[in-house]
Formats: C-alpha cells, structure tokens, sequence
C-alpha cells in the first residue's frame, strides 16, 4: 500500500522558516513529479511547487520563488519543502502529492498525503 505522509507543520511567526517531509513508502518513486500543493482557509487547493524525480528539476508558484526550495532524498524516499521568509499569507494546509506527469490540476494527481498545517502569525 502506497502512503505519503507530511511531517514538519506548525505555527511560525512571519519572517521564520519551516521544512516540510513528504515520506513515501510501499513504493520507490524514481520518476513522475512530485508536488506540493497548499490549501488556504476557504480557498481552492493549488500547487506551490514540483521536482521531477528522474532529474530534480523544479518549479514553483510565482509567489513563492526565492522563499521555497524543494529537494529529495532518494535514499529516505522522501521530498522536502523548504519555507523560509514565511508569511502570513503562506498559512494553510499542505500536502505531497505524485503524479506521472506534471499537472497543475490537483486530479491528475495519484497518490496523496494526508497534509500538514501551517499557520503563520503576523
């Protein structure tokens, strides 16, 4: 049974930094795209950011370039999200997510955690 599972939320005051784990087991995930999406009080889930597996390329959501970094370790089989300069507005529940192919809809995604909350203070 394959299960993502996101570690590393919390409350953080503006301007702090957080590093979210996205732990895969009951699978190895080499290739496809592994994402992180976010879902903010009352609004839509929407990605914040990629890597491709085969080769750690990544991209992320303009608004969050140059504060977030996403890296892997293939070894733990497990995806990180760097948060740093956190803001208020970055408060919401975030999760992992794998897919085949990259996708900014959240259905073309697979494979799911079951999130982690953060929540910055102003």
């Amino acid at each position: 049974q394959v299960q993502l599972v996101e570690s590393g939320g919390g409350l953080v005051q503006a301007g702090g930094s957080l590093r979210l784990s996205c732990a895969a087991s009951g699978r190895t995930f080499s290739t496809g795209i592994m994402a992180w999406f976010r879902r903010a009080p009352g609004k839509e889930r929407v990605i914040v950011g990629y890597i491709y597996l085969s080769d750690s390329y990544t991209g992320y959501l303009d608004s969050v370039k140059g504060r977030f970094t996403i890296s892997r370790d293939n070894y733990k089989n497990t995806v990180y999200l760097q948060m740093n300069n956190l803001k208020p507005e970055d408060t919401a529940v975030y999760y992992c997510a794998w897919s085949e192919i990259l996708a900014t809809s959240p259905q073309s995604y697979s494979f799911w955690g079951q999130g982690t909350q953060v929540t910055v203070s102003s």
